[in-house]
């Protein structure tokens, strides 16, 4: 076995890929339950891949419980997947699966430069990031977006407050302007690290075919929630 054989081996689980047999199928958005690793390899070519891979910054381990809130904290269980980045060969092999990529938490990895990175001003307080980077290959300028998603306190007052389903969750409407800025001709997007499926539901509402492959069943069931729901207020109901 090779060395790159190897590291595929090690990042690979047991989640199957129940012969690409899609977990859901709806008006041009798909999702697969399983590794990312073994669905990619059978998908055809994308115009955008959009993604949030984990960046490995503990989230998973519940890190948002132990922060001072005026709320009880969302119990999202304890699990390992955001322990450490993804491999920055897992993150190349998506990145040739589009023509051009929005990659959140792009800071984490080994990139060209790029003369648009997407700025998410998260008008945070706390021990939370002030902002959030997506490095990109598209020929623009740098572009920024302020949208507040903190704890209870959501944009315009948490008056149509997004639900969570996610630890690492992002607002639809940061996902809805990061579809905005994709290139003309752009109709398919790929997200292999979907989580609770935002990027579908962002697509769902701009009319995009997406693909969506996630390795937790729960995110799975979650998402498909998220994309039986009628859009109202950034995609919840």
């Amino acid at each position: 076995m090779t060395a790159a054989a190897t590291r595929r081996s090690c990042w690979t689980t047991k989640v199957e890929s129940h012969s690409m047999k899609p977990y859901y199928e709806s008006k041009g958005l798909t999702i697969y339950h399983g590794d990312a690793v073994q669905v990619m390899p059978f998908l055809q070519p994308v115009d955008l891949l959009l993604t949030d891979p984990p960046y490995g910054i503990g989230e998973a381990r519940g890190k948002n419980k132990s922060r001072t809130n005026a709320a009880v904290a969302t119990d999202y269980g304890v699990a390992s997947w955001d322990d450490k980045p993804i491999p920055q060969w897992l993150l190349e092999m998506a990145m040739a699966k589009a023509r051009w990529s929005i990659v959140f938490g792009g800071n984490y990895y080994v990139l060209p430069p790029s003369s648009c990175w997407l700025v998410w001003d998260k008008d945070n307080t706390g021990d939370f990031a002030d902002c959030e980077l997506a490095w990109t290959n598209m020929p623009k300028a740098v572009r920024k977006l302020r949208w507040r998603w903190n704890g209870m306190l959501q944009e315009h007052g948490g008056i149509h407050k997004e639900p969570r389903w996610h630890p690492t969750q992002k607002p639809v409407e940061v996902m809805k302007w990061a579809l905005s800025l994709a290139p003309d001709g752009t109709k398919t997007v790929l997200d292999p690290f979907m989580g609770s499926g935002t990027t579908l539901v962002a697509s769902k509402e701009l009319g995009y075919s997406c693909v969506g492959i996630e390795r937790e069943e729960k995110y799975c069931e979650a998402a498909v929630k998220r994309l039986s729901q009628e859009i109202l207020f950034g995609g919840v109901a």
